[in-house]
């Protein structure tokens, strides 16, 4: 199974052929004529039927949500065309066409006409998609070529004045359907593209192809295609497209689509003005706060570095260092007095002054030498004996040595 490549499920299949279809630009809007057949009336509210000629046939089905444009009951036989897209149904794996629009085929002349133009003008390169202008994001001159009655003018204007009110609205009057309709849009078109609006919305309300063939006119999507200003296709409902909806700028399915689409909300503008508004407040009072406290540290370090400062950190450090060696000092001289005191009780407890006092002499010869043996004096001598409170002089008369110890 390997060599012969990636095996797909069937569903991934018809996901895939789905998919070429929806990208397939020519079927996303066709029209077809043929006669009707199997046509069923579904309990659901859609129609099933099958559209064929002489040649083939091709399944269609038109959902209940669709039949609001249809004026008449389908039935066999009946020669209709129907507009719609081509596309797959999944579960069954098979294409059908998904109308949006029946009509008789007393209407098929125009719908031939419409493909004719629309196939001259796409090779034209009036639907291309690089040629498109963007839109503004903030409208203030809004230009409106419409009828000037009408319930898609009074809705554009309604939906303005609800979400900007300071936005200028310029209309263009214009006749939307009949005879030389298509002149007065094409003029309104240029006219407002030399005023110098932001944006134009031209459509109307919804209606059949007859009542809306005025947007399906060269001449409009000549208009179109020339203006130098973005410019809003809002022609019909939803399930409605003309030739003007795929030259302009942008497509709305109605006229109140349009001008949610251009006009800004005011109130969402001013409250994203006043979260800028808090976000810049904030900004400003943290980096004002940053700069100070840079200041603050610059600051410290220019008193630090003063002079004058460094004169008094160095006065400060000498007079703490003279406390410190003064401190030193005193307890340096306590620790010496009390040495010396320790000292002098040392010194005096073996004081021969002490002596003295206990009736003892202190002997020395004519030259003032210390006699402290027997040895060292002879007879006929003279001796000084110091006391406690004077001398005596005395002649030696005899010596005797005492007994040496056992």
């Amino acid at each position: 199974m390997n060599n012969r490549g990636k095996v797909y499920s069937v569903s991934s299949i018809n996901q895939y052929i789905k998919n070429m279809f929806m990208n397939e630009y020519a079927l996303s809007v066709v029209f077809v004529k043929g006669e009707i057949s199997n046509c069923k009336y579904h309990s659901s509210g859609h129609i099933y039927f099958t559209i064929k000629d002489a040649a083939s046939q091709l399944g269609c089905v038109m959902f209940r949500s669709d039949r609001g444009g249809l004026d008449f009951r389908l039935q066999d036989g009946q020669e209709v065309v129907v507009g719609g897209s081509v596309s797959v149904y999944e579960r069954d794996g098979k294409y059908q066409l998904y109308a949006k629009k029946i009509v008789l085929a007393g209407d098929g002349r125009l719908a031939e006409e419409y493909e004719r133009l629309k196939k001259k003008l796409e090779a034209a390169g009036y639907f291309d998609e690089d040629r498109k202008l963007p839109l503004p994001t903030y409208v203030k001159r809004l230009g409106i070529v419409t009828a000037e009655t009408g319930a898609a003018i009074q809705d554009i204007i309604n939906i303005s004045a609800r979400r900007n009110p300071y936005v200028q609205l310029i209309l263009c009057p214009a006749r939307v359907q009949g005879e030389g309709a298509a002149e007065t849009i094409a003029e309104g078109i240029r006219r407002l593209d030399k005023l110098g609006v932001d944006v134009i919305i031209v459509g109307r309300g919804g209606g059949s192809m007859e009542d809306l063939w005025a947007f399906n006119e060269e001449i409009v999507a000549e208009a179109i295609f020339t203006c130098r200003t973005p410019v809003i296709s809002a022609v019909g409902h939803e399930t409605d497209f003309t030739i003007a909806d795929f030259v302009a700028d942008r497509r709305a399915p109605t006229p109140s689509a349009a001008a949610e689409l251009t006009v800004y909300d005011v109130r969402q503008v001013l409250e994203k003005l006043y979260d800028y508004k808090d976000r810049i407040a904030r900004q400003m009072l943290a980096r004002t706060e940053d700069i100070r406290e840079a200041l603050e540290r610059q600051a410290d370090k220019l008193m630090f570095l003063d002079p004058r400062n460094q004169m008094l950190q160095r006065r400060q450090y000498l007079m703490d260092t003279e406390g410190r060696l003064a401190n030193l000092i005193e307890r340096k001289l306590k620790d010496r007095k009390y040495e010396f005191a320790l000292l002098a009780g040392r010194l005096d407890s073996v004081s021969p002054l002490k002596r003295l006092e206990s009736g003892y002499a202190y002997l020395a010869d004519e030259d003032r030498r210390m006699i402290d043996s027997v040895k060292k004096v002879s007879a006929g001598e003279v001796l000084t004996a110091t006391l406690t409170d004077g001398e005596i002089t005395a002649r030696v008369t005899a010596v005797r040595e005492a007994p040496e110890k056992q």
